[in-house]
């Protein structure tokens, strides 16, 4: 009787509608509960009964209750799933397909709906697919539901962290198709001859698509005169044929541990405009006079030429020659003489980019080894030598010259940008700095020369906290259509062109630097070409760090990095541990907090100012080398859980 009273159904639906509601986004706890987090402040208890009808990260809409004293929410309607194309790990049970997705808090299996025609007989468990999720409970469904999109790869074929972390991000998988006209030069437009000049190629040892040649001779003043001869693609490839939209849309050249996926078609990038040993390659090339003070000077010209490659050298050959370490030499007089005259034009700019601009930091960089069948074996550390400076400053020169010549002639291009600090960063880094008695002002360290300044004075004071935290408050790096600084090499403006073969961006800037020289009309490349070259740069850094995750845990579950010890950098510190960097193989580790200190309230992890305090006392931060011992390896999670060794 009660049920079918209007006026009672009535009187529900007004307190329904004026309990209090919240929006937030949904955060999975181990043991069954979670929170519902409205921002960095406050977040809502969600009992274990509640958090069946969502999943970790979806964005809600909850009613807000009193239980047992306590506030807690019940989700009410979904705003934005958190799954919706996602991948994951194939289970096969009683004859039905379920899938795990990929990610750490989300552990439950969704079953598989509609299943195509024999389906259930193509997968077994442990296989890898893409999935939708087609249902969700807070839609009226009464299960979590995903339908199957493709299969991506096998149980235990060794690519899979691969074809995984690539088909997760979207990314292509293989190098782009090639048709018979893409063999054809088309760019008629008369070229130097420069095939009698010894230009040479210096390059990692299986380096393939090489895509710069350089020549140097001394002037009769003592100064140097340098030719950069770069890979012609744009020679090959038309403006809005297929393969320029597909190497449009790939962006870059794809360097993953152990191997890449290329922009172009290996045909091309490998073959045919790789500046190969003894063969004849168009180029566009720059011809630039630098005093012998290391000062770029005015005399500089773009023009398209051909050239022959003389030799192709190694890094590792060229540092060891220059630093006497084996018997390795050059094969001929005339090489011998390039490589000494490069190395001198090396010495002079870092001379004078240590006065006039910004000189990077050496780091160290880590390289996967693998076996033949693709099993990773162990991680080598690889350190920037003196041939890596020769190529680097040779490449520098070129990109300044370039990003000056289109600003000149155009105004426009494709700049590499970097803002320094924001007005914000800049009070809090004069803040934070003098409090070690570091003296800078707000508006000085915002232009170009008073940053330059500032990353002059941290590299004297050689301090890695404090460079450490400095860098926290800089800006990001960008891409401009506009003439822009780049405050973190130090330069006014900067547009790379020296690897076509490798970035769209530099087959733009090639069109455009070709236009001037042919006089032809130029156009403004469009913010939307902008943005999806820099949002294809940041999917392709995550890949590869993905993949590197994925290859550590398989790297360290072995039983011989079981309870070795470590020595690590900390690179960051957070509410609830500390990150740190393995230097023997760059893997990244996570110390929990309770491993720090076993009594919680007496632990403080200041993410701001990168230290833990304990009762008060400074015992870690930022940059601090420590002693770690393996804890855990997850592979399912690809998280290195470690432990300080005291």
């Amino acid at each position: 009787m009660f049920q079918n009273n209007p006026l009672l159904k009535q009187l529900k639906e007004k307190l329904h509608k004026k309990t209090p509601r919240v929006e937030g986004i949904i955060k999975s706890a181990e043991r069954g509960f979670g929170f519902l987090e409205i921002d960095s402040q406050n977040s809502y208890f969600i009992p274990p009964k509640n958090m069946k009808k969502v999943m970790h990260g979806d964005k809600v809409s909850a009613l807000l209750k009193i239980e047992k004293n306590r506030e807690i929410v019940d989700p009410e309607k979904l705003i934005e799933p958190f799954l919706k194309r996602f991948v994951g790990r194939i289970e096969k049970k009683d004859n039905k397909l379920f899938i795990i997705p990929d990610y750490p808090f989300l552990k439950d299996l969704i079953i598989i709906c509609y299943p195509k025609k024999d389906c259930i007989n193509l997968f077994e468990t442990g296989d890898w697919a893409i999935a939708h999720l087609v249902k969700h409970k807070l839609n009226g469904s009464s299960i979590f539901c995903a339908e199957l999109i493709e299969e991506i790869v096998k149980n235990n074929d060794p690519l899979t962290p691969w074809w995984v972390t690539l088909s997760r991000h979207k990314l292509e998988r293989h190098a782009p198709l090639i048709e018979k006209k893409d063999f054809i030069l088309k760019d008629h437009f008369k070229r130097k001859d420069l095939t009698h000049l010894d230009f040479i190629t210096i390059d990692n040892l299986n380096t393939k698509d090489i895509d710069d040649a350089l020549f140097i001779q001394r002037t009769k003043n003592e100064n140097f005169h340098l030719i950069v001869a770069i890979a012609d693609p744009t020679s090959y490839i038309d403006i809005g044929s297929k393969l320029d939209i597909a190497a449009s849309k790939r962006g870059f050249t794809n360097y993953l541990p152990g191997f890449n996926v290329p922009m172009l078609p290996r045909e091309l990038s490998e073959n045919i405009c790789s500046l190969i040993p003894n063969k004849r390659r168009p180029v566009l090339a720059c011809s630039i006079k630098i005093k012998k003070d290391g000062n770029i000077s005015n005399e500089v010209d773009f023009f398209l030429a051909w050239i022959i490659s003389k030799e192709k050298l190694s890094y590792e050959d060229v540092s060891n020659w220059i630093e006497k370490k084996n018997s390795w030499k050059p094969s001929k007089k005339s090489i011998q003489n390039q490589i000494l005259l490069l190395y001198k034009l090396c010495l002079s700019r870092i001379r004078w980019r240590k006065l006039n601009a910004v000189l990077f930091k050496d780091s160290l960089e880590y390289r996967f080894q693998f076996s033949e069948t693709g099993i990773v074996k162990d991680v080598i550390i690889e350190k920037r030598r003196i041939a890596h400076k020769i190529i680097e400053e040779s490449m520098i020169i070129a990109n300044i010259v370039a990003a000056n010549f289109l600003s000149k002639n155009l105004g426009f291009g494709i700049y590499n940008i970097h803002a320094g600090f924001d007005l914000i960063n800049a009070e809090h880094t004069v803040s934070f700095l003098k409090s070690y008695n570091l003296n800078f002002n707000v508006k000085e360290i915002m232009t170009l020369k008073g940053f330059c300044n500032l990353r002059r004075v941290l590299n004297i004071l050689s301090d890695s906290y404090i460079d450490s935290r400095v860098r926290r408050y800089q800006s990001f790096g960008d891409f401009s259509t506009t003439p822009g600084p780049h405050f973190a090499l130090g330069f006014s403006e900067y547009a790379t062109w020296t690897s076509p073969i490798r970035k769209y961006s530099d087959m733009i800037n090639h069109r455009l630097l070709k236009s001037i020289i042919k006089e032809e009309k130029s156009v403004k490349p469009s913010e939307e070409i902008k943005l999806k070259i820099s949002e294809q740069k940041r999917k392709n850094r995550i890949s590869e760090r993905d993949i590197s995750d994925w290859l550590y845990t398989l790297l360290l579950q072995k039983k011989e990095y079981q309870n070795k010890k470590f020595s690590a950098e900390i690179v960051d510190i957070s509410r609830s541990g500390i990150r740190a960097k393995i230097i023997e193989n760059g893997a990244h580790v996570f110390i929990p907090a309770l491993f720090l200190h076993p009594i919680r309230e007496e632990l403080t992890l200041n993410q701001e100012i990168g230290k833990v305090f304990i009762n008060g006392n400074l015992h870690y931060k930022v940059s601090d080398l420590i002693q770690i011992i393996l804890y855990e390896v997850r592979l399912k999670t690809r998280k290195i859980i470690a432990k300080p060794d005291y």
